[in-house]
């Protein structure tokens, strides 16, 4: 088990603090951004099948309903008219605003995993772990390991699965980081113990949304994430790879997982 020595942190020299908080603000801001084209997905994907099944059963009614009922053909039109606005707005506002992400373009370059892993848990360690309390931990043999990837985007969705981890955990607890590479696959697990309530605990410091947070301590439906972690899977799907949210449950032990490919398939 390791720890990122001091020399590894992506702090600017001279201004520490400054290019932390503003480091911190815009990868908050690229979360929130993600998490917003996320759920715009869900609503456009969820209201679609019931809308699908009102404008069926509507013409199902109209043959069974009186032809010559008025009132009956015009209550059935106005529904088939309604239904037809509402998707149409899904495709033209919906659809149209989450194209921004919908396409993620990546900037490859070959860089070596372990100074990547050891910056980003000391920007999480600085950010946010240290000052709740929380013992952030590296636990991994990564030596000259290299990836074929954007950078950038990958020490986004880790400091995002990291930050994520601190804030679901209480004072005193430690969060863990599970990393190593094989012959095809870079893995990365944050390993912590679930505490739902230390999400919305005005006592804390904290540096995800609160909307985010209180909609990560809510129940899932079975293979969904938490909407604050769609960045971790957007940017794993961008790669071929695949990110995961296991089981959240109070005092539970709990896992976010990240797999992307050493190199472009």
């Amino acid at each position: 088990m390791t720890t990122p020595s001091p020399a590894s942190s992506s702090h600017e020299p001279g201004l520490p603090g400054t290019a932390a908080s503003e480091r911190a603000a815009r990868l908050c801001a690229q979360t929130a951004l993600f998490m917003r084209d996320h759920v715009l997905s869900l609503v456009s994907h969820d209201l679609r099948s019931p809308l699908n099944a009102i404008h069926s059963w509507a013409y199902v009614l109209e043959r069974k309903v009186d032809g010559a009922d008025t009132t009956a053909q015009r209550a059935l039109a106005g529904i088939r008219s309604g239904v037809e606005q509402q998707v149409q707005l899904l495709e033209t506002i919906v659809d149209t605003t989450r194209a921004e992400t919908k396409t993620l373009a990546l900037k490859r370059e070959c860089f070596e995993l372990r100074p990547f892993v050891d910056a980003t848990v000391i920007d999480v360690r600085d950010m946010l772990a240290q000052p709740r309390g929380v013992r952030l931990v590296l636990d991994t043999p990564l030596a000259a390991e290299q990836l074929d990837g954007d950078r950038e985007r990958l020490a986004a969705a880790l400091w995002l699965m990291l930050t994520f981890a601190t804030e679901a955990s209480a004072p005193d607890s430690t969060v863990t980081l599970v990393t190593h590479a094989d012959a095809s696959m870079w893995h990365a697990a944050a390993t912590f113990t679930a505490v739902p309530d230390a999400l919305d605990d005005a006592e804390l410091p904290h540096l995800l949304e609160a909307f985010a947070r209180r909609q990560a301590g809510e129940p899932r439906e079975a293979g969904r994430i938490a909407w604050v972690l769609a960045l971790c899977k957007r940017v794993a799907e961008a790669h071929e790879g695949a990110f995961e949210q296991r089981e959240f449950a109070q005092g539970e032990p709990a896992t976010l997982s990240l797999r992307i490919p050493l190199k472009r398939g």
